[in-house]
């Protein structure tokens, strides 16, 4: 992929992200998250490819845009595959909280996990931990030999984990092992990639949540050198089926971080309110100033990007 693309691809989580970021704190879920689509939808077809989405808002009966096989992009250039959310955590925006983002991860074709929109069972670590997961051993066991390799007590480690009522007797285990926790209201994708950053405060995540938000964080964790693993929980049988026509021939398998985002990956973000991973948008009397980050699993390079947004130049925003 050319690695210009990258920086197209971040001017369109910026347009979403400012576009939400005009309705946060404001208690509206639905507004926020649609001027976050509208956007990413009107900045996309300025890219110069012809992409796919392989995650987005839904299925086509379900999201006029953004859906499920959707062409994106100017027809023109490398055929590529998205997954996207262009605003992840959408309560925590709405209601003023931290750690919402708009992101994308992008692919050649056949490169990422056409995951079904249902639950996936999840672990991420940092560089430090790459290879020392294993989504079936206990939570005690994996935080002993990420303790070892990260030369610290399971009790210096914080794992980070979404509050919800499914993750009471996840909790129990990882307190008792002895290491704290961070619960957070929504975001998993940025609390994935807070475990590569040494300055975040958390080193490991446990639990469920999206499958389509753990094909994205695969994909940011192989530009980084994290690590991740993950297995589909489908809460019901229209879902298994849903799953099985999508191509996922067994609904119980453990995917490793390979195999949900596999070949030469590029990953984009930029943050909507502020958190551990990226700063909120600032606007300002003449515009608006954003924190993205830009990441190649090719390269290895990730740039972190703070640009300024000019609105009386810009009549799209």
């Amino acid at each position: 992929m050319n690695r210009n693309l990258a920086l197209e691809f971040v001017r369109v989580t910026e347009m979403a992200a400012i576009a939400s970021a005009r309705l946060m704190g404001r208690g509206d879920e639905k507004a926020a998250d649609q001027a976050a689509v509208d956007a990413m939808r009107t900045m996309l077809d300025s890219v110069e490819c012809d992409a796919t989405v392989v995650i987005g808002e839904g299925e086509r009966d379900e999201a006029p845009m953004l859906y499920i096989g959707e062409k994106v992009g100017s027809g023109n250039g490398p055929k590529l595959e998205i997954a996207l959310d262009p605003l992840e955590g959408t309560t925590v925006c709405a209601t003023g909280g931290y750690n919402s983002i708009s992101v994308m991860a992008i692919a050649e074709k056949g490169q990422l996990l056409n995951a079904p929109d249902t639950y996936m069972q999840k672990i991420a670590v940092g560089p430090e931990g790459k290879g020392l997961i294993d989504i079936d051993d206990t939570p005690l066991e994996n935080l002993k030999r990420l303790a070892e390799a990260k030369k610290c007590r399971i009790q210096d480690l914080t794992a980070v984990v979404l509050d919800r009522p499914r993750h009471k007797e996840l909790i129990d285990q990882i307190r008792d092992a002895g290491a704290r926790i961070q619960l957070i209201g929504d975001g998993d994708v940025a609390a994935s990639i807070a475990c590569c950053q040494p300055d975040s405060g958390v080193d490991i995540l446990f639990g469920t949540g999206g499958a389509p938000e753990g094909v994205i964080s695969a994909a940011a964790l192989r530009c980084i050198g994290g690590d991740f693993q993950g297995r589909l929980k489908p809460r019901n049988d229209e879902e298994v089926e849903r799953a099985l026509k999508m191509g996922v021939e067994d609904i119980n398998k453990v995917f490793t971080i390979e195999e949900l985002a596999s070949g030469h990956v590029m990953f984009c973000a930029t943050g909507v309110t502020t958190g551990n991973f990226l700063q909120g948008v600032q606007f300002k009397p003449w515009g608006a100033v954003t924190h993205s980050v830009v990441m190649r699993s090719q390269s290895g390079t990730i740039r972190k990007i703070t640009a300024e947004h000019h609105f009386d130049t810009k009549p799209r925003y």
